[in-house]
């Protein structure tokens, strides 16, 4: 009974312990922090509430199954007092305590102590199962605040090149206007005519060349040939600032999606943590790489050892072993103390008075045995216990079983998701320096706007590729970790 007492005082210790130690981290996490928010859903969360009161309640049950059966105290009283040797019966008061059979207390609290362990258990993988839904959920928002950035990069980049196409757009109708005046004002011959116009760009410089050969025919010839090449050069540079505004009014529209899902994501995440779907949620800069150090026999080690799971499939095969234990001790017979006074009054009979007896109360020690000869029940009740306690240990390995299934397919998922932000962070560094050679050739005229836009589309979707397979990562990481209950 001590020992029980001493295991509940520390259970409820370390609980407590465990208590204030969450809060002093979630004092000392910064509000931008996973870590601060998952304590924040570990203190607020119903559903883990729930289990630890349900823990709580399991262990109430640890003295109750220890507990002797309560006395039975029976009174008599005869309205007419009853006739017997040495004087008058009055009325009786009888009190009988039963004991189980050595060892079937013990057995009992065993039983409810590893029934309470095994609700712990419960509670241990409620709240694993919320730390993996608050990072899983994190990590979205993570996700798609960089892809908001990326977008809001790529709208100023656009914006950006909107900036070189008009002014690629309006230097040639300075150029081409500066040079058509003096060729119709003056016979300059043709090489002067052809020297003149390299200085122009895009359609002006075309423009300049053809009108060159008909100067000595027509003077009227280069300006009529200058006009045209303006404004094809006016067209084509006009479209070319119309493309890239359509490029940013997508884009803009991308930010606003991106807004709209990112406010619906922090609402689920305030659900996990029982709080306002309004409450503002601090993310941090930009998404960073989990690191994971786990070999593949360490990790199946880990889970073998330490998921909640098994250890709670543990706890019930333990549970059984004690309720066999139990039902065999009650098979065996319970033993009753008890005793029982008799009030005795006087008797005026001097055939029944008693010298030094006439009333005299009497004290009267009891025993009492329960005979268990129903031997079937009891033999019944030890088989089952048995069949649960196999019925435990083959679900154990089939669990553990799915356990490794499920971890070798995230490891396979957590490998993919590696090589993808490898790749994609290639991707970007090639396609970002290709960006900014194609930008230039677009300035000098040895490249178009549609190259250019293309690779800026690349960019772009190898940025939000990047972010999404970091976020892909990180949630297998935080899912192999629950399997290993880990959360460090």
């Amino acid at each position: 009974m001590k020992t029980n007492k001493i295991n509940r005082y520390i259970t409820v210790a370390v609980l407590t312990s465990l208590s204030i130690f969450s809060q002093a981290l979630a004092q000392d996490y910064p509000t931008d922090s996973l870590s601060y928010y998952i304590q924040v859903a570990i203190e607020n969360n119903p559903g883990v509430k729930s289990q630890k009161y349900a823990h709580e309640a399991y262990l109430e049950k640890i003295p109750q199954a220890g507990a002797y059966q309560d006395p039975e105290l029976s009174l008599e009283a005869y309205t007419m007092p009853m006739e017997i040797i040495g004087g008058r019966s009055i009325g009786n008061v009888s009190l009988m305590q039963m004991f189980p059979w050595f060892g079937t207390r013990k057995a009992a609290r065993t039983e409810a102590t590893h029934m309470a362990n095994m609700q712990y258990q419960q509670y241990r993988e409620a709240i694993n199962n919320l730390i993996l839904q608050v990072s899983t959920q994190w990590y979205t928002m993570q996700k798609l605040n960089e892809q908001l950035r990326n977008n809001q990069e790529n709208k100023a980049l656009l914006e950006q090149l909107e900036q070189l196409a008009i002014r690629k757009f309006s230097a040639p109708s300075s150029t081409s206007q500066s040079s058509a005046a003096p060729v119709v004002s003056s016979n300059t011959p043709s090489s002067t005519t052809s020297s003149s116009t390299p200085s122009g760009m895009g359609g002006m410089s075309m423009g300049g060349g053809n009108s060159a050969p008909a100067t000595n025919q027509n003077m009227s010839m280069p300006s009529g040939g200058g006009m045209g090449a303006m404004e094809g050069g006016s067209g084509s540079g006009m479209s070319e600032v119309l493309r890239i505004q359509l490029e940013i009014a997508e884009i803009e529209n991308n930010i606003e999606s991106l807004h709209a899902q990112i406010k619906a994501e922090k609402a689920k995440f305030n659900a996990l943590l029982n709080r306002e779907a309004n409450e503002e949620v601090m993310l941090g800069q930009e998404i960073h790489k989990l690191n994971f150090l786990y070999s593949e026999e360490e990790a199946l080690r880990v889970i073998e050892t330490n998921n909640p799971m098994l250890e709670m499939i543990t706890e019930e095969g333990l549970a059984f072993k004690a309720k066999a234990e139990m039902d065999r001790k009650m098979s065996y017979p319970m033993i009753g103390i008890g005793v029982e006074y008799m009030v005795v009054g006087k008797t005026n009979n001097s055939m029944l008075a008693m010298d030094g007896m006439n009333g005299k109360d009497m004290v009267m020690p009891m025993v009492s045995v329960s005979l268990p000869l129903f031997r079937k029940k009891y033999n019944a009740q030890q088989n089952e216990s048995r069949l649960w306690r196999k019925s435990s240990e083959e679900n154990f390995k089939n669990t553990f079983n799915t356990l490794k299934s499920e971890f070798y397919s995230l490891k396979s998922q957590l490998d993919d998701a590696q090589r993808a932000i490898e790749l994609y962070e290639k991707q970007t560094t090639l396609a970002q320096t290709t960006y900014n050679l194609i930008v230039k050739e677009f300035v000098t005229g040895k490249s178009d706007l549609t190259n250019v836009i293309q690779v800026q589309r690349q960019l772009l979707d190898y940025q939000l590729r990047k972010a999404e397979a970091l976020a892909n990562y990180n949630t297998m990481v935080v899912s192999i970790k629950k399997l290993l209950a880990d959360h460090k």
